[in-house]
């Protein structure tokens, strides 16, 4: 499935349509005048190599009705696109003995699927797997024409075949009924092609529609196993049956067993990948191969494994049937596991042999209902909508076993509380804008209904029916105004800010520093990109991106702010390609503070501690910390700058660690998750704890903040190193804060700090603090850090 819209995938599939073509556009071409009327185009399949195909290469098949073989020299296979635009020829050599099958194969697609038999000629067309046109001619001379989907050129003869898709494929009747109406000559179903090797056929005998896959009948009890991936898989199953409960538009359906059995490991429902006119309610009786699909999101190779029908026949018994009773999550004998996501130390969950322990662990839980109707009543909303994806996460309104944010939210306070209740709720099935955006906070009143899926780390809610919304009433937060005698001292994240960004972005990020942060007289900016953006020709410089926030300010009321940075090498402080993000300092002077600049610092080149006590001070200012240490590979270098604050040397550190991109997902198949990003950001804490000391060993009343985008959590080993310990600790000022208040992020509906404050023991304790929550709660959101502010004198 394609990320962000489940289900939906990148591919296009659309649905196979009744013989006759009901709908389809009569073209006004002439029926093909056969140089000999003895070869047809038997069967067409462009869906090869693509998502869910059955086989890697496009083919197309001839057919000889006659009595004599026929040779082919000469001969060639024309493709068009949909429009009527040629997508290149193939030339045929050989003969087609008479009843004999003529198998050519084409372009193949990226995907690791089956070979074809052995063909008997080969090119290199790459044909729609919707729609387009095969010409079969003899030099010069049309001899057979086939336009499938919705095509709107002349080569079609009069209507054109079914749509195809990437499960099917487009099969002449009778195996050589030729009426020059591609509409009534052919229909569509599962690839099957035949090469010359293949029995000899009699003209007349075929079957209307092709043969269901061979195999053993199976429920989707069966199918499904009782662990993470079916004891079927690679098998070709028949005669499962069960109710469409969900379609996903032309690519599949859903469907579960109208009766359950006993095993509360095995799943009831299952989802069938490919075209199909089944409708929510029909019975049906299906035939397919059972695949094991890996959807994508951190390459994919964590991620669970989805059970799929895939290259279906399928069978319509019955229609309007009453949908299966979902299963109610939160309720008795339904309460997932919200703490343990899998108990022991498994490694790869999908080890063969392994079985599911729904009642103690949630990834069994969860994956016991893979594919079934499940509800959640009177869910709450602990992520907001991501807008762009119709995706929001929520948990049962009864959930008590949580750690509660006073603002809505669940808290991620440990690596052994993963709140494993949530559900990622998606509207990708919904009638689009039929959904509005939620905050935290707000809920869902009632019943909230759909299918259990997985994508991206997550099992997702495919909702089957609108949910209602009730508003929290969140607010955004304002912070308090620093006094005469205080230094207010912020970090934010402004997410990848670029010249080219909307002016309303920048005006609503100045609105946030002006009136919620109360235009602190440092703000420690993360992600500034350069003054191209994400274009990558070279340029490093940030000044315009710089520039245009101090001027929205300006005009929101603010202060007048100047701004200081080293310019990064270009690539190579990681990030979005071509931004060359980088921390900068904004600063006002009008209240007492000032910069002591101290030229000469460049990407490269690294600032060191010189002078004693009060005299302490850096050689570059701003500059930068141990620039090319290894620790810095592709991920932002720490800035520092010297200020002045009541006569005396005040230190900042803005930081900005590498990502945690990579690591395993907390309901992936790696069981416990492996945090591979953190041996990067212990490397650079322990680089930047270096440069405290150096500090703290000159002075050892010197006044230090490290604060920016750690990106780790502050339970963290990357935390416990920057604040070190004895007379030289720094206090990691989120960790002041009651716990239900330590979030500066929200992760899939986890609030999680990710952004932090530390300060060293110098300030006394004459400081206050704040994290101001004014973005990751909420689906218009600025960026998707909220600030945080230090108040000091």
């Amino acid at each position: 499935m394609s990320h962000r819209s489940a289900r939906v995938r990148l591919v296009t599939l659309l649905a196979a349509t009744a013989l006759g073509g009901a709908g389809a556009v009569t073209l006004a071409t002439p029926a093909a005048h056969a140089a000999s009327p003895n070869v047809v185009i038997s069967a067409v399949y462009g869906g090869g190599g693509n998502s869910g195909a059955p086989y890697k290469n496009d083919y197309i098949e001839l057919y000889n009705t006659g009595s004599s073989a026929i040779d082919l020299s000469g001969w060639s296979l024309t493709y068009r696109s949909a429009s009527g635009g040629s997508g290149g020829s193939t030339a045929l050599t050989g003969s087609i003995a008479p009843g004999g099958h003529f198998l050519v194969q084409e372009g193949a697609g990226s995907g690791s699927a089956a070979a074809l038999p052995a063909p008997d000629a080969t090119g290199t067309l790459n044909m729609s797997a919707t729609a387009g046109s095969v010409v079969l001619a003899q030099g010069g001379t049309t001899v057979d024409t086939v336009g499938y989907g919705n095509v709107t050129s002349t080569y079609v003869e009069s209507s054109p075949a079914p749509a195809m898709s990437n499960t099917l494929s487009d099969i002449r009747t009778k195996g050589c009924t030729d009426t020059d109406n591609n509409a009534s000559d052919f229909v569509s179903g599962a690839p099957s092609p035949l090469n010359s090797s293949a029995p000899q056929g009699v003209c007349g005998s075929g079957s209307t529609t092709p043969p269901p896959p061979t195999g053993e009948p199976a429920t989707i009890e069966q199918v499904q196993g009782t662990g993470f991936q079916s004891p079927l898989a690679g098998k070709n199953v028949r005669d499962v049956r069960g109710i469409v409960t969900a379609v996903n538009g032309t690519s599949g359906f859903w469907m579960q067993a109208a009766t359950p059995d006993d095993d509360p490991r095995t799943s009831e429902g299952i989802y069938v990948y490919g075209g199909s006119t089944a409708k929510v309610g029909d019975d049906v009786t299906v035939a397919a191969k059972v695949t094991e699909y890996r959807p994508g999101g951190r390459s994919g190779t964590g991620n669970l494994t989805t059970t799929e029908l895939t290259a279906p026949t399928v069978i319509v018994n019955s229609s309007g049937n009453q949908l299966p009773a979902p299963v109610v999550v939160g309720s008795p004998g339904h309460v997932p596991p919200a703490q343990v996501v899998e108990s022991g130390a498994p490694g790869n969950v999908e080890t063969a042999g392994l079985t599911l322990d729904p009642a103690k662990n949630a990834l069994d839980f969860w994956e016991s209902l893979e594919g079934m109707r499940i509800q959640e009543d009177d869910a709450r909303v602990v992520g907001p909508t991501a807008t762009n994806y119709g995706e929001t996460p929520i948990i049962p309104g009864n959930t008590t076993d949580v750690t509660n944010t006073p603002r809505g939210g669940i808290l991620y306070k440990s690596y052994e509380t993963p709140n494993a209740m949530r559900l990622i709720l998606s509207d990708a099935l919904l009638p689009t804008g039929s959904v509005a955006p939620a905050n935290v906070g707000d809920s869902l009143p009632g019943a909230t209904v759909g299918v259990l899926d997985y994508n991206f780390g997550n099992f997702v809610l495919m909702g089957t029916e609108v949910p209602a919304l009730k508003s929290g009433g969140l607010q955004r937060e304002t912070t308090t105004a620093q006094s005469g005698k205080e230094a207010a001292i912020a970090t934010f994240n402004v997410e990848n800010l670029a010249p080219s960004d909307p002016q309303t972005k920048y005006d609503r990020l100045a609105g946030q520093i002006v009136r919620n942060l109360q235009a602190p007289d440092i703000v420690a900016l993360e992600e500034i990109q350069d003054n191209s953006g994400a274009a990558d020709d070279g340029t490093v410089d940030s000044t315009a991106t710089s520039d245009k926030l101090i001027a929205a300010i300006a005009a929101a009321g603010g202060p007048a702010y100047q701004a200081t940075w080293v310019n990064p090498e270009n690539d190579t402080d990681g990030g979005q390609p071509g931004g060359n993000i980088r921390q900068v300092f904004l600063y006002r002077t009008d209240r007492g503070m000032s910069f002591v600049q101290k030229d000469g610092g460049t990407a490269t080149t690294s600032t060191q501690v010189v002078g004693k006590g009060p005299k302490t001070s850096i050689t570059f200012s701003p500059g930068r910390i141990d620039p090319t240490n290894a620790a810095w590979d592709n991920s932002r270098k720490p800035l520092v700058g010297q200020f002045e604050w009541q006569g005396k040397p005040l230190f900042v550190i803005a930081n900005h660690f590498n990502s945690k991109g990579g690591d395993d997902s907390i309901m992936g198949r790696f069981q416990p998750p492996v945090r591979g990003s953190e041996t990067q950001r212990h490397a650079q804490a322990t680089v930047v704890r270096g440069f405290v000391d150096d500090l703290l060993a000159a002075d050892k009343n010197a006044q230090v903040v490290v604060l920016g985008d750690l990106n780790d959590f502050d339970f963290s080993q990357t935390a416990d190193i920057l604040v070190g310990s004895g007379k030289t600790a720094l206090t990691d000022l989120p960790r002041t804060l009651p716990v239900g208040e330590r979030y500066t992020y929200d992760y899939q509906g986890n609030s999680q700090v990710l952004d932090q404050i530390l300060i060293s023991q110098g300030f006394g304790k004459k400081w206050s603090y704040d994290i101001v929550h004014t973005n990751s709660e909420f689906y218009d959101q600025d960026s998707d850090h909220d600030p945080q502010v230090v108040r000091v004198q």
